[in-house]
């Protein structure tokens, strides 16, 4: 695989900190397009700047598109890490399947993106909770309309330096139960990462926020009972001792990060977990009698985020105490993010070094 490079005019003078989410981006991107000969071209290293796009194009009306979230980390010895990285080009392909966009090839992905994380690793921070985000996305550029799969694609791949995700960094979060509005049902989109879903969460999003909330709680599309996921991570639950998550069942994003909690939970941990369909009655059953301690939500963006609050119906219920971060949820923060930075041995091989300075 060869990878054209164009070398910006003039790089970007770097933030001395970096506060916030995906607000700055590096003065790299990786650019390929698929064309209609049948075949992904040669992918290009050129300046972070805007892409052509026709009034026509056809994921302006059609949403045929989809994308993933990852991260690098620097530490103090000065190691360049990638965290699952090909967990991620293995769901992206996963979800171009299911929109009938061209499957991009993980192994060729993930060597065009080492070579743009080394290039740009001056931009990678290193105070504690920083890193730099990852977004690649693919989308259909089909130069006229009609509802069928585009011969056209464009994949992108850009970098962004970025703090916590939400402003109050650790800080427990509030949710809310949304009874109205579903997110995804089975047999649609909810199992992969693709841009419809996250549009149609908007509303919901945005009225939870005006009622003082930070996140939607979303329920099953069918009985609008069985908890599902939050609008951009997925959700456990401290119960009776347990730690339970919605069982994946079509409708639920496979996240990477809550498959490696899984997986510390368990074998590092020793905690009992379950994946099962889990009833919001269950949940704020618990809340009332205290069997509930805690609960967390798991993404990328913000690794693990616990949650203090669940507003349901204008009820609020409040879990463990308000305003601290739960034991459990506190441990798997700091095993998670000791993997990912290289403090802590890596028994799973999840983190790859790809440069040392």
């Amino acid at each position: 695989m060869s990878i054209t490079f164009i070398k910006a005019d003039k790089l970007k003078q770097k933030p001395d900190k970096v506060f916030g989410f995906g607000k700055t981006f590096t003065d790299y991107m990786y650019v390929r397009e698929f064309g209609p000969d049948g075949k992904w071209g040669e992918g290009t290293i050129r300046p972070f700047d805007a892409v052509e796009l026709l009034p026509c194009s056809s994921v302006l009306h059609y949403g045929q598109a989809a994308f993933e979230g990852l991260k690098a980390y620097r530490n103090e010895k000065g190691e360049v890490r990638l965290f699952r990285a090909r967990d991620n080009f293995m769901r992206m392909r996963g979800s171009c399947e299911r929109l009938c966009i061209p499957p991009v090839d993980v192994d060729e992905t993930y060597a065009a993106l080492v070579e743009l994380v080394k290039l740009e690793r001056d931009w990678i921070p290193t105070e504690r909770g920083t890193s730099l985000y990852i977004r690649p996305v693919v989308f259909a550029d089909e130069r006229s309309l009609g509802v069928h799969a585009a011969k056209r694609y464009k994949l992108i791949i850009m970098l962004s330096p970025s703090g916590a995700y939400y402003a109050n960094g650790f800080a427990p979060v509030a949710l809310k139960t949304e009874r109205e509005y579903v997110r995804a049902v089975k047999g649609g989109t909810g199992a992969y990462k693709v841009v419809g879903n996250y549009a149609a969460s908007i509303l919901a999003g945005e009225l939870a926020k005006a009622q003082g909330y930070d996140q939607v709680l979303w329920l099953d599309g069918v009985h609008r009972r069985y908890v599902e996921e939050v609008g951009a991570m997925n959700i456990f639950f401290m119960l009776d001792g347990k730690l339970i998550t919605p069982a994946l069942n079509g409708s639920i994003l496979p996240g990477i990060t809550r498959d490696s909690v899984i997986k510390l939970a368990r074998e590092s941990m020793g905690l009992s977990v379950e994946e099962r369909p889990i009833d919001i009655a269950e949940v704020l059953d618990g809340a009332r009698s205290g069997a509930l301690t805690e609960v967390f939500g798991t993404g990328t963006a913000a690794v693990i985020s616990p949650v203090d609050r669940i507003g349901d119906n204008g009820v609020d219920y409040i879990i463990g105490e308000k305003g601290k971060v739960g034991k459990v949820s506190a441990e798997l923060f700091d095993a998670l993010t000791a993997l990912q930075t290289g403090r802590a041995l890596d028994v799973f091989g999840w983190t790859q070094v790809i440069c040392d300075r």
